[in-house]
């Protein structure tokens, strides 16, 4: 048994929909459980709509447009999703006359993708002769806790999704096609999980389920050396440890959002990026170990417009008094750091580039500390081979001394997988290219 998800790209037409019903049965021998997201950008519609209803006016033309388009052309009956389209219209109705926008009522409104996208490609199986049953995730047993717009999974889903699925294993007799990115809670509200919700869906599904192994079908050949948009050639990274996924991220990578590959990680199940245009290549296979001993780096990537913040203890408080303070500070202002380097009387942390909240937090660090805060900075992290980390540090410090490009800060994480460090955002570029050009364009 495989879990197979496809993304909004995937599926943003009745084209693009055919070639993965053509991928879908490419794999059907491996008993594939597909999760799928909502068509194209139909959730920021969705959201558009919302809005538009605040103001009075209820419109879900191009919703509606795009969906009864793509059943014809997919030659299934609309009457698999007129009811759901009539129920999105009701509910904007509701929310232009109540003028409430609530984070459940939000959760509700963004669900309908899911919901229209997998009742589509479930009908176009039928119809060219593959059984396949739709399900939304909670009637499998996907329960989250009350969090709206950011719902996580509650551990007593993962037997009830075995009870419910797990018989296929066995007896494959028909091809489930359920909802990504959404749940219910116990009082039987619908949440939605998150950034990454529906790469976390797949996940769960494949540790409930062991499955052999879970494919993220995304719009790039796996996980690259880094962003193509900087390096024209960057290549895939045929291996990589959940660790390193993990790390990169968190550091900038969009390929896939750290906690979606938890539940696989605390399972051991491997989790395969592919390219749904693309669909021969072999994609990236994140795997719990690997042999990492040629290889010194794995992966470049980066996050621009961060915010370094310096602080300078007065020495008002002793070292473990000035840290504690420090922290308490940052949990009080609700601000999380990305990066953090430390000595016995100063501290630099990096943060999201962020307008509100950072006056109010330099109010309260300058009580104890003196503070400067610079903007405009990049992270810049090597994910890779830690046993030669004092390899990695000496070329990279040849090649960026070489390029005059000026490291401001720099700290190793607690997984020892990473190096970090602090360039100006108009380095930025220059220096992925030529720490690509030095780690993986030279023989």
């Amino acid at each position: 048994m495989i879990i197979m998800k496809f993304g909004g790209s995937s599926l943003a037409n009745a084209e693009r929909i055919r070639h993965v019903v053509d991928i879908i049965k490419m794999h059907i021998a491996e008993k594939p459980l597909i999760v799928l997201s909502a068509m194209g950008d139909t959730t920021d519609h969705l959201l558009e709509a919302a809005e538009r209803a605040l103001t009075g006016k209820v419109c879900i033309k191009d919703i509606r447009k795009l969906h009864l388009a793509t059943a014809e052309a997919l030659e299934v009956n609309v009457d698999v999703i007129k009811g759901l389209l009539d129920e999105l219209k009701d509910l904007l109705s509701g929310i232009s006359m109540l003028k409430e926008f609530s984070p459940r009522t939000k959760d509700y409104l963004v669900s309908f993708g899911e919901r229209l996208s997998v009742r589509l490609i479930s009908g176009y199986l039928n119809r060219i002769g593959i059984e396949a049953k739709f399900y939304d995730a909670w009637d499998i047993g996907f329960t989250s806790n009350n969090d709206h717009n950011n719902g996580e999974i509650l551990e007593e889903s993962y037997a009830r999704i075995d009870e419910k699925l797990g018989h296929l294993d066995s007896h494959y007799a028909y091809t489930p096609i359920i909802t990504g990115f959404i749940a219910k809670n116990k009082s039987g509200h619908i949440t939605t999980l998150g950034r990454g919700g529906s790469d976390l869906t797949a996940s769960v599904l494949g540790a409930a389920l062991r499955a052999r192994e879970i494919q993220v079908w995304k719009d790039v050949d796996g996980i690259l050396t880094t962003d193509p948009r900087i390096v024209k050639n960057a290549q895939p990274v045929k291996n990589i440890s959940f660790e390193e996924a993990s790390e990169l991220a968190y550091f900038g990578a969009k390929v896939l959002h750290p906690r979606s590959i938890i539940p696989a990680m605390c399972k051991k199940i491997p989790v395969r990026v592919k390219n749904s245009y693309n669909p021969t290549h072999p994609g990236t296979l994140i795997l719990s170990m690997i042999d990492d001993s040629d290889e010194m780096l794995r992966v470049l990537t980066f996050k621009k417009k961060v915010t370094v913040v310096d602080i300078v203890s007065t020495r008002m408080l002793g070292q473990y008094g000035f840290l504690a303070k420090v922290f308490q500070i940052f949990d009080e202002q609700k601000v999380s750091v990305d990066m953090l380097a430390t000595s016995e009387v100063s501290i630099s942390v990096t943060l999201d580039n962020r307008e509100n909240g950072i006056d109010g937090l330099k109010t309260e660090l300058e009580k104890i500390a003196n503070v400067n805060i610079k903007t405009g900075k990049t992270i810049v992290t090597m994910v890779g081979n830690v046993k030669r980390s004092s390899e990695i540090l000496e070329r990279t410090f040849d090649v960026l001394s070489a390029s005059s490009i000026n490291v401001q800060m720099i700290s190793q994480g607690a997984s020892k997988v990473n190096i970090s460090f602090i360039v100006d955002d108009e380095e930025a570029d220059t220096c992925i290219r030529e720490l690509h050009r030095a780690f993986f364009e030279t023989t």
